[in-house]
Order: C-alpha cells, then sequence, then structure tokens
C-alpha cells in the first residue's frame, strides 16, 4: 500500500509548483543559513506541525471557536500544502535560492504563502522572492530585532534577518513587535533600527497599548507580510524555541493580532519560524506552534472568503 504525504491538516499536497493551483500555498523551508551545523535546531519543524495537526481527523471540518468557523471555511477556497523545499545544510545558497524559486511559483499562481521554516534565516529568502512584487510593510513578531549586519562573517544569519530586510528596496517599512528580554543586539543595531526608520514596540508596551499600538503605524489597507519568530510568545506556552523567556506575548494577544490584521489588511504572506520540536516540553510548544498556524490559515481562508463573497455579490 502506497504510504499517504503528510500534508498539514490532510490538505491537498502540490508536488510539482508549476501546475501550482490554489488560494493559499502552505510552504515548508526547513534548511537556511545557519551558523552552526551542529545547530539545526528548526529542521524539522513542519513535519512537527503538519504531524500535530491531524491529532484530529476531522479537524479541518470541525468547528473552531478561535475562528468562530471551521478551518476551510464553506470550502470555496482553496488552501494545498506544497510540501518542504529540498536543502542541504552545509549549503546555504543552493537552500537560499531553493527558498526564493519556489516563493515565487507560488506568487506566480496568485497564491498567499504560508511559510512554516525554518529558522529565522528563512525570511530573507521569502522577502527576496518578491522583488517583482508592489511594495510592502513588514510586521514582524518577535522576542529579537534581528538587525545584526554579520555574525562572525555570516550576513544571512537568523540575527540578521531585519537588516537585509531593510536593503530590499520593495519593503516599504517594519513594524517589530513583541520584543523582550536579551538578544543579539546591541546599541548600535538599536540605532540602525531608528535610523531606517522601524517601530519598535516591546512586549510590555504591546501590553499596554493593545492592538492599537501597531495599528497606529499602519495606514488603512496596506499590504502587510506577517514574520513570526516563535519566541515572541512567553515561555510558559513556548518553551520549543533556542532562546525562550519570560515577559513575551500570549496565545490571545497573538490571535487578536493575526485576526485583526487578516481580516483589515491586505496579507500578502506570512512566515512562521523558529519552532524546535526537539526542544518542547510535554508537547506544549508543539500545541501553540500549530495552533498559530492554524488561525493563520482558518483567518486568510475568512479573509478571502469574504472578499470572493463581495466580489461575486457585486458583478451580480
Amino acid at each position: 500500500m502506497e504510504k499517504k504525504t503528510l500534508t498539514f491538516a490532510n490538505l491537498p499536497a502540490c508536488i510539482n509548483l508549476e501546475q501550482l493551483q490554489a488560494d493559499i500555498a502552505i510552504l515548508g523551508i526547513p534548511h537556511g543559513t545557519p551558523y552552526d551545523l551542529n545547530d539545526l535546531h528548526s529542521i524539522h519543524a513542519p513535519q512537527a506541525l503538519r504531524k500535530e495537526s491531524i491529532r484530529y481527523t476531522d479537524d479541518p471540518i470541525a468547528w473552531d471557536f478561535d475562528l468562530d468557523g471551521p478551518l476551510l471555511g464553506n470550502g470555496i477556497i482553496k488552501v494545498v500544502d506544497c510540501l518542504d523545499v529540498p536543502g542541504i545544510p552545509e549549503a546555504p545558497t543552493y537552500n537560499k535560492q531553493a527558498a526564493i524559486k519556489a516563493t515565487r511559483q507560488i506568487l506566480k499562481a496568485g497564491a498567499v504563502p504560508v511559510v512554516l521554516g525554518g529558522d529565522d534565516s528563512i525570511p530573507i529568502a521569502v522577502f527576496q522572492a518578491f522583488s517583482d512584487q508592489p511594495p510592502f510593510t513588514i510586521l514582524q513578531l518577535d522576542a529579537h530585532i534581528d538587525w545584526r549586519d554579520e555574525v562572525n562573517g555570516i550576513k544571512d544569519g537568523y540575527s540578521s534577518t531585519m537588516r537585509r530586510a531593510s536593503e530590499m528596496p520593495w519593503i516599504f517599512g517594519i513594524i517589530q513587535v513583541g520584543t523582550h528580554g536579551v538578544g543579539s543586539a546591541r546599541e548600535e543595531e538599536i540605532q540602525a533600527a531608528r535610523a531606517y526608520g522601524t517601530k519598535i514596540i516591546t512586549a510590555a508596551q504591546y501590553r499596554q497599548g493593545g492592538i492599537q499600538a501597531m495599528t497606529q503605524h499602519l495606514p488603512p489597507g496596506s499590504r502587510v507580510f506577517i514574520s513570526m519568530d516563535y519566541d515572541v510568545l512567553d515561555l510558559s506556552i513556548m518553551p520549543a524555541v533556542g532562546a525562550p523567556s519570560p515577559g513575551g506575548l500570549l496565545y490571545a494577544d497573538v490571535l487578536n493580532l493575526f485576526k485583526t490584521i487578516i481580516h483589515n489588511y491586505d496579507v500578502v504572506g506570512v512566515n512562521l519560524v523558529e519552532f524546535a520540536p526537539e526542544l518542547d516540553t510535554y508537547g506544549l510548544g508543539t500545541i501553540t506552534a500549530t495552533r498559530v498556524a492554524w488561525i493563520t490559515i482558518g483567518s486568510l481562508v475568512q479573509k478571502i472568503s469574504n472578499l470572493t463573497r463581495a466580489k461575486t455579490t457585486k458583478e451580480t
């Protein structure tokens, strides 16, 4: 008997991106630009998320109270899993080019990419795939600002993600939400980020100011790319990251943020990175990480369904 391909929520698989026909395309990118070949902490994350997503076989049609509806809505919107981009830990340039190519194929097909990483170097390649697209703003959810120019001579590692993004002319601006604790940033990185015009909203500021602390920097109708590093979440619900720390966002914060942004702005893509299943505690991080992926896909389905319904009504 032929073994069934593991996909997120048992969604249809797209083996050949040249033949992609979908509204939303899930894409695993396990391999990026590692600093240490002995620390490939997130390469198994896409498969771990897929495995967790099928714990309940009826999930795609079961009622999700966080979404106030089922994952796939009324079934009109097509969601597929494009599986993982092949990669080689020792070949970061190859990994980057493969990720760019796969993301561009998804964009060419007119689908919204939802990328499951992989470490936080993955978004650099994904952002580069948008070079021929209209400008957009990055909304980064992360405990750290990732503005190092280089680390030990490596310029495309996970501490340089937003620094590289700032150099891409098709990126209109950067808003960073959820910073807390200590990372690789020094004063010079903070100054570089502020000189660029980045809006940095700490986790404490977000808790105090709510969603408006972020949306005040986003004009209505903005094109937005959501890039989330799972370490933005508090360690009480997300122990499965390389740098867990207290004081992060909670699931309800992310749920409200994702739903607000997806329903009120033009979300052109999503990165979910830095989940490290090997570092999990009692499966807690895996459940949280999968739920975040779930509400991302479900909210996108609802948004595209509403747009399709409105367009149909207008035409009739």
